[in-house]
């Protein structure tokens, strides 16, 4: 860029220098005092709600930024990306990168060639100026925007409401949920050769995607798959399927899942076939492995207990991880054993300070959730009665074991296309706020996460309506995945909390 700067005819005034910048064929300029750096448009994690202007949260180089298009910011029509496309980073506390067609050139010229006088009857309906001058007479005129103004305009700050606590602090979470007086056991259940078995969420490190690099331990039996790098350490994967005396899968499905656990202090990852769901059971309806399976030598000796869920149709094999494994399993992880038992158990030293967050998606974007605020994920139903008369975002109410629990369809509430597929594909998440339980549709429950307070970065001001439902971000894989943390208090705006309100009161009048 240096070598394309043009020098106009000096005078006696002070000298200014500008970034010139096209935006739909128009020549425009900041001054370059307010410029930071100039790089290629940022892969982006887009935000719900947020305003049109803004494409979403960039990273660079391990901090969060938003991403605003100057395209949308001047009421333009936007088009494809292009290998020209530059994002513009803006210096000050809080930076920001504005998304152009393309970089011209760094002009210098004298303060005097900058028109500022008459820079309101040059401008365009949307544009907002600060002055425009001809960086050489055969150019067209560039204008000198405002892009403060702009950006106010664009982005009405809203302040963050207050919160108690914070998503990162566990001591946050909602108490789980009573029923009879009973507190409800949570589980995480996943599929293993097609049975579904559950650990309690209380050992469940992490759920995290099967990873595609796994290095082989030699003379290994065929229940320990590897070891693969995790968290900066070395994670044992070792198979379900063979811990619990099955076969073998034929191949890979795309959805296995690794769930991380902890046994005698040392972490070790479990490869189910795929996550099934989080689930409230009522530990009246656990009952412990009948004597039968108890004495016998194959898997279903690893069985603690079984829940009997939804009136004893739904059957889940409860697992304890210190039964899952004979001492000579991790013996056999080889002769990195000895070396890899301290790091993990220096590993999971923090994890008391960390939070775990259920993470699902919606299209190609990455939400978080607090668990704490999770009572379980559930298949979507296949009747869901509609309500007439309330928001379009309430797909209806669902009777979940007894109890009508109002559904909202995550893509309606957040302004994105239809769900190309069918409903029976997608997950119900159900969250409880301190005054409503309800339904979220969403496409797909990827993983739980836990991470540190500190891990979490604070999501950026210029989000609008968006600033109070996204509460911070989490940035993984060097900035290459950047998963949103929302905040369930502030999923619903106020008009439509009174929706449901109005909803719970009718139907706490119908039940009687």
């Amino acid at each position: 860029m240096a070598e394309g700067a043009q020098s106009a005819p000096r005078g006696a005034g002070t000298t200014r220098r500008f970034l010139v910048f096209r935006v739909d064929q128009q020549s425009y300029a900041l001054p370059a005092d307010e410029v930071s750096e100039v790089i290629r448009v940022p892969p982006v994690a887009r935000v719900p709600q947020s305003p049109k202007g803004l494409l979403g949260m960039g990273n660079l180089r391990g901090s969060i930024l938003p991403v605003a298009s100057v395209r949308a910011l001047l009421g333009r029509a936007e088009t494809g990306a292009s290998q020209s496309a530059r994002a513009i980073v803006l210096h000050g506390a809080a930076p920001v990168a504005l998304a152009v067609d393309a970089v011209d050139a760094l002009v210098s010229l004298d303060a005097a060639e900058v028109e500022t006088r008459q820079v309101e009857a040059a401008a365009a309906p949307g544009e907002l100026l600060r002055g425009a001058f001809r960086a050489r007479a055969d150019q067209d005129v560039t204008k000198v925007l405002d892009i403060q103004g702009l950006l106010a305009a664009a982005f009405v700050q809203r302040a963050r409401p207050k919160r108690a606590t914070s998503l990162a602090n566990g001591r946050g979470q909602l108490p789980g949920p009573e029923k009879d007086g009973v507190v409800a056991r949570r589980l995480v259940t996943f599929e293993v050769a097609r049975q579904e078995y559950a650990l309690d969420l209380d050992v469940v490190q992490e759920i995290i995607a099967a990873p595609s690099a796994i290095a082989l331990v030699p003379r290994a039996e065929t229940l320990v798959l590897g070891v693969a790098a995790f968290r900066e350490t070395l994670l044992p994967l070792l198979s379900l399927r063979g811990l619990l005396g099955f076969a073998a899968a034929e191949g890979a499905s795309g959805r296995e899942k690794v769930i991380v656990t902890a046994v005698a202090g040392v972490l070790v990852g479990l490869l189910a076939d795929r996550m099934r769901a989080i689930v409230h059971a009522d530990p009246r309806l656990i009952d412990p492995t009948p004597a039968v399976l108890a004495a016998r030598t194959g898997g279903e000796a690893r069985i603690k207990a079984i829940y009997r869920g939804e009136g004893g149709q739904r059957l889940i094999s409860i697992l304890e991880p210190n039964q899952l494994f004979r001492e000579d399993i991790m013996k056999r992880l080889g002769d990195e054993g000895p070396a890899i038992r301290p790091q993990l158990a220096a590993a999971g030293d923090d994890r008391g300070n960390e939070t775990p967050f259920l993470v699902f998606r919606l299209g190609e974007e990455e939400f978080g959730l607090p668990i704490g605020s999770v009572d379980e994920v559930a298949p979507v139903p296949e009747q869901i009665s509609r309500v007439p008369k309330t928001p379009k975002f309430l797909e209806g109410v669902v009777n979940l074991r007894g109890e009508v629990l109002p559904v909202v369809d995550q893509r309606r509430r957040f302004d994105l296309p239809k769900f190309p597929g069918e409903l029976r594909r997608r997950r119900l998440v159900v969250v409880r706020t301190e005054r409503h339980r309800a339904g979220l549709i969403v496409d797909s429950v990827s993983e739980v996460l836990r991470v540190s307070g500190d891990a979490i970065e604070p999501a950026p001001d210029l989000t609008g309506e968006a600033t109070r439902l996204v509460r911070g971000v989490i940035n993984l894989d060097k900035g290459a995945r950047m998963v949103l943390l929302l905040d369930p208090a502030e999923l619903l705006s106020r008009a439509e909390l009174r929706s449901l309100d109005t909803l719970d009161a009718a139907t706490a009048r119908t039940s009687l």
